[in-house]
Formats: C-alpha cells, structure tokens, sequence
C-alpha cells in the first residue's frame, strides 16, 4: 500500500498596502502674503477719494477717448498711458482706474521678487518685498498712473533675470525675461531704461564668467524694443533724438552736474514735487534709515562673498547707484518718486545682510533676542511710513479736490466742451472739464499767445492764474471770476471781444 505525503502548500502571502511616498510640505509663497498686505493697504489708504494729479491727467488724457490730449512734454514716455488704456476705454471712472492699477502693482510686485526666490530664497525674498512695499511712496503711487514705480518693479525683475541666465540653468527663459523687464523699464521712462542697461552691460564686459553674447543682446535688444517708440516720436515731433534729449534738459531746468541729495533728503517725508526745493527738513528722526541705506548697501556688498550671495547683491546695489544719478547728480529739483527704482534694488542686499547677519549669531538665544529687536525696529518704521502716508495722502487728496472745484466752477461759468484752458494749473483743471489745455510759459510751454488767442476767438476760452498774480499778459481785459477755495482766478474771455 502506497502512503502518499501531503506536500505542504506554501503559505498564502497577504498582500501589503502599497506604501505612501509621503509628500513634501507644500512650501508657502512668501512674496504673495505681502504682495496682498500691499494690495490692501492700497485699497484701504490711497484709492478712496483721490482724484488725478497734474502729472496723470497728462499720462491718461494721452488715452482718454473723452478727453483732449494735454501736452506731452519731451521727458515723458508713454507707457504708464498704455498701461492705463484698456481701463479708460471702458470707464472715464478714477476709482476703477484706482482699483485696477492697485491690483496690477501688487501683482506687479509678487512677480518681480518671484524672480529672485531660486537665487536667495523665499524668506530673504519675501523681507526685501515687505521692505519695499512699506515704504510710504510704494503704497502711495501703487494705485497712481504714475511711471516711477513700474520702473522699480522692471528693474528688480531684469537684474533678477540677468542673475538667472548667467548662472543657472535656464537660458532661453531667462533671457526672455530679461528683454521684456528692460524693455518695459524704457518704455515706462526712456532715461532710467538707459540709466538700468548701461550696469548690466558694463557687468557683462567686466565680469569673465558673464563674457557671453546672449545676456547683452538681450539687455541691447530689450532697450531698442522698448525705446522704440520714444526714439520715432523724437523724430516726428523734435526733429531727432539729439532735438528731444535737448528739450528735455531744458524741461528739466537744464540737466547737469550739480548735488541733489540735500533735496532729497530734505524732500524724502514730502512735498510729492520741491521744486523750486526750499523746503526745511522735518522730522529728521523720520529720515534716519535713508541716511543709513547707502552704508547698509555697502556693508552688504563686502560681506555678500561670504554669504555665498555675492552677485546677486553687489549687481542690484550697482544698478540701483546708476539708476540714482540722475536724480541725485543732474536735476536742480526733487520728489520722494524719483528714487523708488534704488530702494526697491537696494532692498535685495538689506535682506540678504539681514539673513546673514542672523546666521551669523550662533547662541541661539541670542539670535532670537536679535531676530526679535530687528522684528521691533521694522514695525516701528513700518507705523512711521504709515504716518507719512497719511499725511501725504491727505495733501494730494486736498490739491485734487481743489483741481475739481475750479473745474465745476468753470462749468458753471458756461465753459463746456469744446472749451481751452490756459495756465499753469490748466491741465488737470482742463482734463476734469474735458477742455483742451495750453500753457504760454515755464517748462511746459507748447503754444504762443498769438496762437491761444486766435483759438480763444473759436471756442470758449479761460486763462487760469493766481488771485495774487493777477492775469496773464494775454488777458488783461478779459472778465475775471474769483473761484473760491482754488486761490484762483479764471480770466473768461468776451464773447464778442475781437482777438488781438
């Protein structure tokens, strides 16, 4: 009899879960939290209430279907005008041009210290943003058809891509980005554009490893691109670059070596224009961290070697220096707008020295007690840029709300459309009246009064002048009207008067 043995079976294998790849933290963006404190600070601060300036009725009437073209002096570029132009060819509103130029800027912000995350991070990106975006005149001209901060932004965004094509590996976007921030850079102002190209194309002759045809065709390419229609409007109007270039210095009281910081600085917490600057500095408690910057940037410039960020702070600190002198060594006036492109580059360095400084600390407690007090000092300069801006903001509140009366009050003398307005402070009275506007004197003189007064013969016409000063030579004997709370009289030509 034959015994057969069970075999044994092996056993059942149970099948195991399949494991999870666990997920890496999903990392916070932080330029985007502050690009939305930015944004609600300027919908909360500046938006409500604030009418146009003299220079934006200049920059929109460019593109304002309803609304006569003011004169578009030689200095001025047209890309803020096109920037705004979608907006006013729907809407003649200046609350929704308000809201959406505010929602552009702070998206404009994210995206122009995005660009510099794989080269110092997202902490030390995100502090040079809140160091920028604090600053009274970043959240001031935010909403404002205004050309200085679009120039900021440009200029952060191509010295960041400038970093990214010569040392990471990203050529053709890179490069890209860089042509389109230096075109838009020019475009939105034709000399900071030239005033930004002329470092980074010294970096690219000066600097062995940066010796590469690519990165200076695109900064070369992207200027051409967008100094284009400056250079063609030169011509047509000017008669050439050299005739427009002249111009403009004359515009500018006449361009040339001369010290402006003292302006500056005496100018940085307001008025928005000192020019003529006589103004006696005030609160200089206020104006210790401008006095501070330059030595900052130096400081971060020597220690960025060791911080292993040495390009990627020396070049912004080099280009927000050229992109100062103009506004520092050549013009006889100022504004606090004017240096918005350095502080928003030399906001890169002041990061990078703040982050080294603080690994640099090595008892822990003593680096928190560090953290803590650097933490302490920006919240009270943050309080202070707010107490500017208020006072600021309510000052140009004043000034456009008296540009609005004397419109209404010109209305109600009977100057409707198609109607001029001459004077010193005739555009953005004429844009808000939707009048043309015309000046016989100053910087911004572009008529003559033969030329007014055969146009005053056609249409209703007023020449706008101080109560104190009297009228203008043109208009001696034409009616005047007081207009109360403008300190302004307008001079109402006769209807019946034959021009002279």
């Amino acid at each position: 009899m034959t015994v057969v043995s069970a075999v044994p079976r092996p056993p059942r294998r149970i099948p195991r879960p399949p494991r999870r790849i666990p997920r890496p933290p999903r990392r916070i963006p932080w330029p985007a939290p502050v690009a939305l404190a930015y944004a609600v600070a300027q919908l909360a601060l500046v938006v409500p209430h604030l009418g146009l300036g003299w220079d934006e009725t200049v920059y929109v009437s460019q593109v304002d279907p309803g609304r006569p073209a003011a004169y578009f002096s030689a200095p001025r570029s047209r890309g803020i005008s096109l920037l705004s132009a979608p907006v006013l060819a729907v809407t003649h509103s200046t609350t929704v041009l308000r809201i959406v130029l505010a929602l552009l800027s702070a998206a404009a912000l994210y995206a122009a210290y995005r660009v510099w995350q794989p080269l110092l991070g997202r902490a030390r990106t995100a502090l040079a943003a809140l160091l920028f975006a604090g600053l009274w005149t970043t959240v001031l001209y935010g909403p404002q058809a205004m050309p200085n901060l679009w120039v900021a932004l440009s200029a952060v965004a191509a010295v960041g891509w400038f970093l990214r094509a010569v040392h990471l590996h990203e050529r053709r976007r890179a490069l890209l980005g860089l042509g389109a921030m230096v075109a838009a850079a020019t475009c939105f102002r034709f000399s900071d554009g030239v005033w930004l190209a002329l470092p980074l194309l010294t970096a690219c002759a000066i600097v062995p490893a940066w010796r590469r045809p690519a990165p200076a065709l695109a900064v070369a390419g992207g200027f051409a691109m967008g100094g284009a229609e400056w250079v063609a409007e030169a011509y047509v109007r000017w008669g050439g670059v050299g005739a427009r270039l002249h111009l403009s210095s004359a515009t500018e009281g006449g361009m040339g070596a001369r010290w402006a910081g003292g302006m500056a600085w005496r100018s940085l917490n307001g008025p928005l224009l000192c020019r003529p600057c006589h103004v006696p500095l005030t609160h200089p408690e206020l104006t210790l961290w401008w006095l501070a910057l330059p030595a900052l940037a130096l400081i971060a410039c020597a220690v960025a070697p060791r911080a292993r960020h040495g390009a990627a702070t020396v070049l912004p600190a080099a280009c927000a220096a050229a992109l100062s002198i103009p506004y520092l060594l050549l013009i006889d006036y100022s504004a606090p707008r004017f240096l918005l492109p350095a502080y928003a580059l030399l906001a890169l360095p002041l990061a990078a020295l703040a982050a080294h400084g603080a690994q640099a600390i090595r008892p822990p407690r003593v680096r928190a007690l560090a953290i803590g007090l650097t933490a302490v000092l920006l919240a009270l300069h943050l309080s202070a840029q707010y107490e500017v801006l208020d006072r600021n903001a309510a000052e140009a509140r004043v000034t456009a709300d008296r540009y609005r009366t004397a419109a209404h009050d010109l209305r109600g003398l009977g100057l409707t459309p198609p109607c001029l307005v001459s004077g010193r402070h005739a555009p953005p009275i004429g844009y808000d009246n939707g009048c043309a506007s015309a000046n016989v004197g100053g910087n911004n003189r572009d008529t003559t009064a033969h030329t007014l007064l055969r146009r005053a013969a056609r249409e209703p016409t007023a020449a706008l002048a101080r109560t104190r000063s009297g009228p203008p030579h043109y208009a001696r004997t034409w009616i005047p009207h007081p207009l109360p709370g403008t300190g302004l009289t307008a001079y109402i030509r006769p209807p019946l008067q034959p021009p002279v």
